[in-house]
């Protein structure tokens, strides 16, 4: 038996899919995301960028301290501030890795950078030997590289193997790249660089024209032996290469691809269903892997086929990737060590026994109102529940009025940093009006762009999960709300949205100032 090669996973969901308009995550999430990772065996896990503000530095510092099995990574551009910031974030990591980068094409280094070929390879090398100095785990990114030009990218990437880097990714940075094009310019850079065989290829791919996966995977059969990817692809424009897409392509097609994975793809579907609930974007029902059609079968040849033998129209297995078959674990009559079980299983855990206790009375509120609790309730509860403590707009109680012939209306009890106010409106519909009313509160004076309703799990008592989106002086936040009453759950999607614009933001773009 021919022993395969191993593929490292690198997970950026924290990190580049963060960069989604309004997919900024909190310290708390991004930790039990991270655990989440963790369990599902991701390789490295990338946290975050420390030097865009101090909640990614506290973020990636949170993390770097729980997380044990995996390597937790931060960004940093080439600028000595950005790799202090990391490795001073990276300081109680039991394996860490610095990540930096700079760009090398054309259009970038002239008219971003406005710096010469020769001062962006002093500048990268420089980068690599500081990073060095904090750890052994050094990788490189030469930013767009897909449309930089190749004599020049061998150039950077041989100094920065020089100085000290164990990792180069090749990024497409802008989705630029076709699958056979990308896997030659692996291919390419493997050949010509010397001491390649020193180092581990990676690839970023973007997913501007659809592409992102196709082109990892290619670059992957052309030699790169990390990608680097998002769950559910989640990322800034069209997304990054989904992780669920790279590992299954990899697994099941152990025929063409000469690496394994060691990721645990039983965590896959609970992992997507966390990341979609924490950040509010919810996955597309056609979407692979992941998506509730993923392996639903309508047509009568299809279903027939698969009733006979799954093999006919399914080339993996639900369970295999996180989908139970008996999804069905709650329910009213549950105690407290069934609640707190379910949620380990679901890698759920608790910093303290209040929290836990605050929990699990959010539970008994839902099964009172739903007869069965499914996991992915669940989900939804507990990321409630972790916003629900720092709330400066605060739902006490919601009167919404339909009546045939008559304007809807909505009255509203909020307390706001813990003072209590009331206000009622009327609206197009219960939603608007209830918007309406919070809005005579809070004048918030933010622009409504999204409102989106999908139900959690089947049946007429499931759950609603709203996703808000909303945009004020150039900031855009997403915000969640899940009921078994839409428009109470519309009201808390509001606001959770409300809360994000009233909290700080001094983000960074990492490619700013550089």
């Amino acid at each position: 038996m021919v022993t395969k090669e191993k593929l490292i996973v690198f997970d950026t969901t924290l990190r580049d899919g963060e960069q989604s308009p309004g997919a900024s995550m909190t310290r708390d999430e991004k930790i039990h995301i991270a655990k989440a990772l963790e369990r599902m065996r991701v390789d490295v896990i990338e946290v975050g960028f420390p030097m865009a503000s101090v909640g990614d530095f506290e973020a990636v510092s949170a993390v770097a301290r729980v997380v044990k099995e995996s390597t937790v990574c931060g960004l940093a551009r080439a600028l000595k501030k950005d790799i202090e910031r990391v490795s001073e974030a990276l300081e109680f990591a039991e394996s860490a890795r610095i990540h930096t980068f700079i760009a090398t094409s054309p259009i970038h280094m002239q008219r971003k950078l406005r710096m010469s070929e020769d001062q962006v390879i002093e500048q990268a090398v420089a980068a690599v030997r500081q990073a060095r100095q904090y750890t052994d785990d050094v990788e490189f990114s030469p930013e767009d590289a897909g449309r930089s030009e190749f004599d020049f990218l061998c150039r950077v990437i041989e100094n920065v193997i020089r100085a000290g880097a164990t990792t180069i990714n090749i990024p497409d940075t802008v989705g630029y790249n076709i699958p056979h094009q990308f896997g030659d310019l692996l291919a390419r850079l493997i050949e010509n660089i010397p001491d390649s065989d020193k180092v581990i290829f990676s690839v970023h791919c973007h997913n501007d024209l659809g592409l992102a996966s196709a082109n990892s995977l290619s670059a992957v059969l052309n030699g790169a032996r990390q990608v680097e990817c998002t769950i559910n692809g989640l990322g800034e424009r069209a997304g990054n290469a989904s992780l669920e897409e790279i590992v299954m392509t990899v697994h099941t097609r152990q025929d063409v691809f000469p690496c394994i994975t060691g990721v645990d793809t039983r965590q896959i579907v609970p992992t997507s269903r966390m990341v979609s609930t924490v950040t509010g974007f919810p996955v597309q029902p056609n979407k692979a892997i992941v998506g509730a059609n993923a392996f639903a079968h309508e047509a009568g040849i299809h279903q027939d086929g698969v009733l006979k033998a799954r093999e006919t129209y399914e080339i993996m297995r639900a369970e295999d990737v996180g989908w139970a078959s008996n999804k069905i674990v709650l329910g009213k009559h549950s105690g407290r060590n069934a609640f707190r079980t379910r949620l380990h299983e679901l890698g759920v855990a608790f910093d303290t026994e209040e929290e836990l206790n605050h929990a699990f009375a959010n539970f008994k509120d839902l099964a009172d109102r739903k007869h069965e609790i499914y996991d992915e309730d669940l989900h939804a509860l507990v990321s409630e529940t972790s916003y629900e403590k720092s709330e400066y707009f605060k739902l006490v109680s919601l009167k919404a009025q339909s009546e045939t012939g008559e304007v809807p209306s909505a009255k509203i009890t909020l307390l706001v940093d813990g003072e209590e106010k009331i206000a009622e409106a009327n609206g197009g519909g219960t939603v608007d009006a209830t918007f309406r009313a919070i809005e005579e509160i809070v004048t918030s004076q933010s622009q409504l762009q999204l409102y989106s309703v999908n139900n959690i799990t089947t049946g007429t008592d499931a759950q609603g999960e709203v996703t808000v989106r909303l945009q004020k002086s150039g900031r855009i936040v997403n915000g969640h709300g899940a009921d078994t009453d839409i428009i109470l759950a519309s009201a808390k999607a509001y606001l959770h949205a409300l809360n994000k614009l009233e909290a700080p933001e001094t983000r960074a773009h990492p490619q700013h100032d550089i």
